[in-house]
């Protein structure tokens, strides 16, 4: 399947998310608005944006486990009305049942989407997953007889075990030591590599983890009324190898681009949230955020149209 005719997998459409005022009389505490992107088959996309953007409620809301407030979202063409066996989570808890070993708790997610499989045959499957993730000892041990890298494997192995179409990781590592995420990551692209129809979405605070990872990252601007304002394309070839990664050209163009925004442009497009690129046109379509090239320096037409709008 060629990037021309990838399929959609996700789509989100005016998304939005605001919470009551606790002052009677006073608008909604809007979060986020006008929230538009698509993600397409086999395609690993980062959301990284300051704390109190939204960044883990629109994956929330891609997962059913909250609505929005605005807006749809659809996962292959169907409308998100509440958590779906084609949508799989990894958050940064390790989310384990605590009174299953480590096969277990992955036995058990995939029993309960083949009801009908026999116990052997879910034990095989469980383990074709379980050693992807390098997890071939200790899986007799329950969760707290693990470590925080440990168990948050058998959370991902637990996750690819499902084989949905989508998998939605919230800041998976982000309570992992430096050396334990590196391994982590590295096991990731590993399994990912061999399943090339899933698309990942992934939250982040790390500039660094989401270029390794990512085709694209989705930068947001600062909340309230945060939006996301571009998707920089992360053309860097694969397989990418975190020691020989920072050697590639235009490596540091891309970091130096993220670093900017969000440390000086986040914080410049928020003070003005009508003129956001991705905000509705006049005319009632969409607008989706710009794919942004640092390296070669190229962007979408749509970026052209906004910046006429921003300046």
């Amino acid at each position: 399947m060629t990037k021309e005719n990838k399929k959609t997998v996700v789509k989100a459409d005016l998304l939005g998310k605001s919470y009551p005022s606790p002052t009677r009389g006073q608008p909604d505490n809007v979060v986020f608005e006008n929230v538009n992107f698509t993600l397409e088959q086999g395609e690993f996309v980062s959301c990284i944006g300051h704390s109190g953007c939204g960044k883990s409620t629109i994956l929330n809301i891609i997962a059913g486990l909250e609505p929005a407030s605005g807006g749809s979202v659809f996962v292959n063409d169907d409308v998100v009305a509440g958590p779906g066996l084609e949508r799989a989570v990894v958050f940064q808890n390790h989310s384990l049942l605590p009174w299953l070993s480590a096969e277990k708790n992955v036995m058990f997610a995939v029993q309960s989407k083949w009801p009908t499989w026999s116990t052997e045959k879910v034990r095989e499957h469980a383990h074709k997953y379980l050693k992807m993730a390098s997890l071939t000892t200790g899986l007799d041990r329950k969760p707290e007889q693990l470590s925080g890298g440990m168990r948050q494997r058998v959370g991902i192995a637990r996750a690819f075990a499902l084989e949905t179409d989508v998998l939605l990781m919230d800041e998976p590592f982000g309570a992992l030591d430096a050396l334990t995420r590196g391994s982590i990551q590295d096991e990731l692209i590993k399994i990912w590599g061999q399943e090339a129809n899933k698309t990942v979405f992934m939250i982040t605070h790390d500039v660094d983890e989401a270029i390794l990872l990512s085709d694209r990252i989705f930068l947001m601007t600062n909340g309230p009324k945060a939006q996301i304002a571009e998707s920089v394309v992360i053309d860097i070839p694969r397989p990418r190898d975190r020691s020989d990664i920072i050697h590639s050209p235009g490596y540091y163009k891309i970091r130096n681009h993220i670093i900017d925004f969000l440390v000086k442009r986040s914080k410049e497009i928020s003070s003005n949230v009508k003129e956001v690129p991705n905000a509705p046109l006049d005319e009632g379509k969409l607008n989706y955020p710009p794919n942004v090239n640092p390296i070669s320096g190229e962007t979408s037409e749509c970026l052209d149209a906004a910046t006429t709008r921003i300046a």
